[in-house]
């Protein structure tokens, strides 16, 4: 293993930039595949989110580039916003040399910002396919001398269909340049446009690390026959109570529509999606780390540029296509020495889906019924009793001393305390009570209507896909 970026190919300069940063030791994407780039070799880069890829592909970029040429020299395609804005901030904090100067585009913001921005002079373009056509289009973006293209989170991006954008663009570049394509996993549609535009590529891949996963319980919860999740999920977020989550789904209605119903009962909680405004979705991300909103319903591809330290539970709401996403999700939770908690809620059909699963980590997953009525109100009874017991260690309960003695020349010592506990207890209930709506109840019985049954609607929310 290398044991430093001295290793690899970068300049003095860098390497002392690097380490005034704190980064002194590579990882192993980067130790793999920064000495090829740096030698001119087109590259296929196998890594998860969070191993460093980035830098993998933006150091060799940042030595290669010309600085007296304020052309276009480096062209890096991202599947989203969030994606690009964090890509272009790496890179130009990678930077040694004012005069580079490397621009993002992306729907969302003003294009006559960005066509602004890039006749100012700008080796360096991170953007998405949509925008990035656009401004090619207008003539604003020009490619032709461009000696560097790197296709990043490649396998999202052919699944949110930019597969005859990214070929368009391709075609605006010289034919003699260095191409690279990271990607978390090698799928056929991957390896069939490598083998069409990457000439003689050296793979690096990177292992998804089994450790990563190790202090990650997870659990699944089966939805009762005739029960829809929405139902299920309010128990369940009762009983589990997470402190932080992510809560994935599908589509932006049901990130909306969940939202909506999460909100209305007393949940914090907020949506992160597609159909939100980057502004909008810079003041989530704020909230979110600062503990402001509790819960984040969100699609997986938004959820791309959620990170947050600290996460007690990611929420499978609906799971995932591949396996790999299954993966990805779950591996957000239990970093860092932290345990974390994933939890899956299935419908008796799904069930199957969590076979591989299983097989991937080699351990049966733990399957629970959705939490009853009762087992919701002994959770809180539970957790009463331990604020009960750091209030009576608290330095503010002397405070409270006076009006026990008070009280007690008239009531027993232990009926105080389970008035109190029974105060603390009702104030305690709002979300749980209306959990209780969905928790428990007998279907009720068909009435009739001009002599035909009807059944009263369940209290839900579309949940179409």
């Amino acid at each position: 293993m290398t044991s430093s970026f001295a290793d690899l190919g970068l300049s003095p300069g860098r390497v002392k930039h690097l380490n005034d940063m704190g980064f002194t030791k590579p990882t192993a994407i980067q130790a793999q595949a920064i000495p090829h780039l740096i030698a001119g070799h087109d590259a296929v880069g196998l890594a998860q989110t969070g191993t460093g890829k980035t830098a993998a592909f933006a150091l060799p970029i940042l030595e290669q580039v010309n600085v007296s040429n304020r052309y276009v020299q480096a062209l890096v395609l991202t599947p989203t916003r969030e994606l690009a804005m964090q890509v272009s901030q790496a890179m130009q904090g990678f930077t040694i040399d004012r005069r580079l100067q490397v621009t993002a585009v992306y729907g969302g913001q003003s294009i006559g910002q960005q066509l602004s921005r890039l006749r100012r002079g700008s080796q360096v373009v991170v953007g998405t396919p949509g925008r990035v056509i656009d401004l090619i289009d207008r003539g604003g973006l020009v490619l032709d001398q461009v000696s560097v293209m790197v296709l990043d989170e490649a396998d999202e991006m052919l699944n949110m269909g930019f597969i005859q954008d990214v070929e368009k663009i391709l075609s605006h570049t010289p034919d003699e340049r260095q191409t690279a394509f990271f990607s978390a996993t090698m799928e056929p549609a991957i390896q069939k446009l490598a083998a069409r535009f990457l000439k003689s590529p050296v793979t690096v891949s990177v292992e998804p690390q089994k450790a990563s996963t190790a202090r990650i319980k997870q659990i699944a919860y089966v939805v009762p026959k005739g029960w829809t999740k929405p139902r299920a999920l309010m128990p369940i977020l009762e009983i589990e109570d997470p402190e932080s989550a992510i809560i994935f789904v599908r589509t932006r209605r049901t990130a909306a529509d969940l939202t909506r119903q999460l909100q209305a009962a007393g949940h914090s909680a907020d949506e992160y999606h597609g159909d939100l405004t980057q502004s909008q979705r810079e003041r989530l991300l704020q909230r979110f780390r600062q503990r402001q909103v509790r819960w984040v319903v969100a699609t997986d591809i938004a959820a791309r540029g959620i990170h947050v330290d600290d996460l007690s539970h990611v929420i499978n709401y609906e799971l995932p296509d591949n396996l790999d996403s299954y993966v990805h999700r779950i591996g957000r939770t239990g970093r860092a020495g932290k345990e974390g908690r994933a939890v899956s809620i299935v419908s008796p059909l799904e069930k199957y889906k969590l076979t591989r699963v299983e097989k991937r980590f080699h351990k049966p997953m733990e399957y629970c019924k959705v939490p009853t009525q009762a087992a919701i109100a002994a959770r809180h009874l539970e957790k009463l009793q331990t604020r009960v017991r750091e209030a009576i260690t608290s330095e503010r309960v002397a405070s409270f001393l006076p009006i026990v003695s008070q009280l007690g020349e008239e009531y027993d010592i232990r009926t105080i305390a389970a008035a109190a506990l029974q105060m603390a207890y009702d104030q305690a209930r709002p979300t749980q009570l209306r959990a209780e709506e969905y928790a428990d109840k007998p279907k009720p019985k068909p009435v009739k209507l001009n002599g035909n049954e009807a059944t009263p609607q369940e209290n839900r929310v579309s949940t179409s896909q």
